[in-house]
């Protein structure tokens, strides 16, 4: 199994769209697949809520919704932020999915949308991806400890958010996932530090990038 940091994966993802020419948005769209069909065989119902942040791991959870969508499962998507905050890929992505994106911006629509979430059967979480090296503020620090404390299977998607890719430390709050499809490589911060008791298990899906 390879296994990179989060730094010497962003530099394979650069070579494979700068260098070799694949767009990313077609890198989005494998990952976003592969994720659709781990929540397919991962799922015990036909329920999933979708959890996405506003950058590319949110936009690879746009996509994962809207295959989940077209082979009839029941998908609710809430957003952390507002749908006019989403930018390129991801925004391009929402623009394709046949579902509501509902906007999780203050107490309320936190409050409004628990119960649907805790009425689901898998909880994709594609919030933060290999990025994130600093402490969940609010709201996401909130959002993650309480999808922690549902019980629920969760599907990470990358990396659990909140789990820092390369050192394996927890930034504050991070996501406690019963399994995580990752892309191309495992990443170091799988397997140090708080890495196993956030990854559960891992599945690596070959994307298209070249490692």
């Amino acid at each position: 199994m390879k296994i990179v940091t989060a730094e010497e994966m962003m530099e394979l993802d650069r070579r494979a769209i700068e260098d070799l020419g694949i767009p990313s948005i077609v890198l989005m769209e494998n990952a976003g697949r592969y994720v659709a069909e781990e929540a397919v065989d991962m799922s015990p119902g036909r329920k999933i809520s979708v959890i996405c942040g506003k950058g590319n791991n949110g936009g690879d959870g746009f996509v994962a919704a809207r295959y989940l969508q077209e082979m009839g499962f029941d998908v609710f998507v809430a957003l952390i932020g507002r749908i006019d905050e989403v930018k390129h890929d991801p925004k391009v992505n929402i623009e394709r999915l046949k579902v509501p994106i509902n906007e999780l911006v203050d107490d309320h629509s936190f409050e409004v949308m628990k119960e649907k979430i805790e009425d689901s059967d898998l909880i994709i979480d594609s919030i933060f991806g290999i990025g994130i090296s600093s402490d969940l503020l609010s709201p996401y620090f909130e959002i993650v400890t309480w999808l922690n404390s549902l019980h629920k299977p969760i599907l990470a998607v990358d990396v659990p958010s909140g789990l820092n890719a390369t050192t394996g430390k927890i930034m504050s709050a991070a996501v406690k996932a019963t399994k995580t499809i990752t892309f191309a490589a495992a990443k170091t911060g799988f397997f140090k530090a708080d890495g196993p008791v956030c990854v559960g298990k891992v599945v690596v899906a070959d994307i298209g990038i070249p490692v």
